[in-house]
């Protein structure tokens, strides 16, 4: 009898110009293909906080500090909730009907918000008054009638402490001697906001409506086939800062039927710490959608959650870093480029 030799899993951190694969572009080549002005950009630096509206603060704020954040400041109708990185806040929170208000973008400077407010659907720049830190912040809208923020101004907060790396015993390396791995249960504490995700009838002018007014450029392209040609019908793009290391995203958006935000996502410490943050909110009964796995595109280990209004929210870790020498990778859409690992895609994450 034949007997099969079947080769054992193997991971290794691949240098991103390998890990791509064979279909990809480089960056400079595509924005001039593109035609993508970079001076006439309004230039972002970061994703600093996500704003949403919910029917009952007292049921969301339970949550979101079972979900590992705190309270910076509140008033009757509005709460702002920080991280323990720099960022006063990392999510808004007022008092109203169901409604997505939003990711804020802080960008390089004032200028930055009076060129925005020249665009078509954009409002007036406003003094935020009552929020942690202060600063200016104008809205606008994108193809889709999402709201978009851009704020500058707002002084940075206070860092908080951040957990203890772990160390880690290999096989052969083991640096971990004479100490014991103990943790304490309670929620995962949140860093920062990483990057949110919509679903979109007008993907294309989607795409060309961020990467033309905004500094924000393709990670990743995914494609389906119809009638024999690609079709793009996700992307997701970072934040265009040169030769500085950003997230692999912060902004993700697929065609879709339906129109509506899918999720934000926040950044926790590592592994251990996410997953004893998803045995904490599943002992206090929230709703699971999936999770704990890790994600291909962005290498990030997961978990996603429904709140008690009933949007999606993740948390993260040990996501992928990429600058402007990164090639925008191109590859098939579909539930196998979703995870490398973990529970199987259900339905409710893909709708």
């Amino acid at each position: 009898m034949a007997i099969t030799t079947i080769q054992p899993n193997r991971g290794a951190s691949v240098p991103d110009f390998l890990a791509v694969g064979e279909e990809k572009e480089a960056l400079v080549d595509w924005q001039k293909r593109c035609g993508i002005n970079k001076e006439a950009q309004i230039r972002l630096v970061k994703l600093a906080h996500m704003r949403y509206q919910h029917p009952d603060l007292e049921e969301i704020t339970a949550f979101l500090l079972d979900f590992g954040m705190q309270i910076a400041h509140q008033t009757y109708d509005q709460i702002w909730f920080r991280g323990y990185g720099d960022d006063q806040y990392v999510y808004y929170a007022c008092k109203g009907p169901k409604k997505f208000l939003g990711g804020t973008f802080q960008v390089e400077s004032y200028e930055d918000l009076q060129k925005a407010a020249k665009l078509p659907t954009a409002e007036g720049i406003r003094e935020l008054t009552d929020a942690p830190g202060g600063g200016h912040i104008l809205t606008l809208t994108d193809p889709e009638g999402f709201p978009m923020n851009l704020i500058f101004g707002q002084t940075p907060a206070e860092i908080g402490d951040y957990p203890p790396k772990i160390t880690v015993n290999y096989e052969v390396e083991k640096p971990r001697a004479l100490k014991f791995q103990r943790f304490t249960p309670g929620p995962a504490a949140v860093h920062k906001v990483g990057h949110f995700g919509m679903c979109v009838n007008k993907f294309h002018d989607m795409v060309d409506f961020y990467t033309t007014n905004f500094n924000l450029v393709p990670s990743d392209f995914l494609y389906a086939d119809k009638a024999g040609e690609k079709k793009n019908v996700a992307l997701f793009a970072h934040i265009d800062r040169g030769d500085k290391l950003v997230d692999h995203h912060t902004l993700f958006f697929s065609a879709n039927e339906t129109t509506h935000v899918h999720h934000a996502s926040f950044e926790v410490h590592d592994y251990d710490t996410q997953n004893l943050g998803h045995q904490w909110l599943a002992k206090k009964g929230y709703r699971s959608v999936w999770g704990v796995g890790r994600h291909i595109l962005g290498s990030q280990i997961f978990d996603y959650w429904w709140d008690t209004t009933g949007n999606m929210i993740e948390h993260y870790a040990d996501g992928d870093l990429v600058n402007e020498t990164t090639p925008i990778a191109y590859g098939p859409a579909g539930d196998e480029s979703l995870a490398v690992w973990g529970p199987d895609v259900p339905p409710s994450f893909l709708n």
